[in-house]
């Protein structure tokens, strides 16, 4: 085998070799995105599932009931309410207990009520304060009644899980720079002279950058693709397992990080490069050899 072959070999090796480790920490990248993105949809999903319990004063007329439904439903905070007769609270409660207490006390001692869920925003102690506050004013509002220490710890939680999941995504962000800048010096350093060879022929900055920049680029979308098609593997592997796993919010999530993806392999390598390259555009032929 002649040297260009054997140079061929080493120049593919080396590329392929980059664009293996870049790919594994886009794929991190792209892991974390949609962790993220998940925890903010499931935080959603939890806040909306809070219930409050408007509860209806006695003999309350149907007619007026439904004006305080189509009322609630028109506010900007009710993501859906549910009416239920003294008859269905009867029956949910002796589902509950395992006895009628209409049998045990001759009367329906249950009112009406209409149980509502909120959206996302709304779902804190401090707007549910003041949307008791506004709904007790009603004439045919009896209470109101939810859980607040049950509110207040949702909250809490949803809050801790973001800042460790940012935190997280902060701390690798930072780790997928270094590891991905580390890999393009490497390759940048197998250059250097050729980098001074341009330089004394006269070559500009800006001219001697651009073939390592649009490599860089290059081998970003590439790395960024392999490990696009890694995470598609995981997520239909898993939806083999749990045939509802991919809905339509999960297919958007993937969509996003799929553009996380891209992104970041493109950036960070362009990125790497040029301060690679512009350190050895610094440097002197006698630095480079104890480098």
């Amino acid at each position: 085998m002649n040297k260009s072959k054997i140079a061929a070999n080493h120049l593919f090796n080396s590329r392929l070799t980059s664009i293996i480790s870049i790919s594994l920490v886009i794929f991190l990248i792209g892991v974390t995105t949609a962790l993220l993105l998940m925890a903010g949809e499931l935080s959603v999903l939890v806040r909306e599932n809070l219930t409050l319990s408007v509860v209806l004063k006695d003999n309350v007329k149907d007619a007026d009931v439904q004006k305080l439904l189509k009322t609630l439903d028109a506010s900007n905070y009710v993501k859906s309410t549910e009416y239920i007769d003294k008859e269905a609270a009867s029956k949910e409660l002796a589902e509950e207990l395992g006895q009628d207490p209409v049998e045990f006390l001759g009367y329906n001692p249950l009112l009406a009520s209409i149980e509502m869920k909120l959206h996302s925003e709304y779902a804190n102690n401090d707007s549910i304060a003041q949307i008791d506050t506004e709904l007790r004013r009603m004439p045919e509002v009896k209470e109101v009644i939810y859980q607040k220490n049950l509110i207040e710890a949702v909250n809490d939680n949803v809050k801790r899980v973001s800042a460790v999941l940012s935190v997280f995504s902060i701390l690798l962000l930072l780790i997928s720079y270094a590891l991905i800048s580390n890999t393009v010096r490497l390759s940048v350093y197998a250059k250097r002279f050729l980098i001074h060879t341009m330089k004394l022929v006269g070559a500009t900055s800006s001219f001697i950058r651009r073939p390592f920049l649009l490599q860089g680029a290059v081998t970003g979308i590439l790395s960024a693709v392999i490990a696009m098609g890694m995470l598609s593997g995981i997520l239909f592997w898993a939806q083999s397992e749990i045939s509802t796993l991919l809905t339509t919010e999960m297919l958007n999530t993937l969509l996003v990080s799929f553009f996380v993806m891209i992104l970041a392999g493109v950036v960070i390598t362009i990125i790497a490069t040029y301060l690679s390259v512009s350190k050895y555009l610094r440097l002197t032929i006698d630095d480079m050899y104890y480098i």
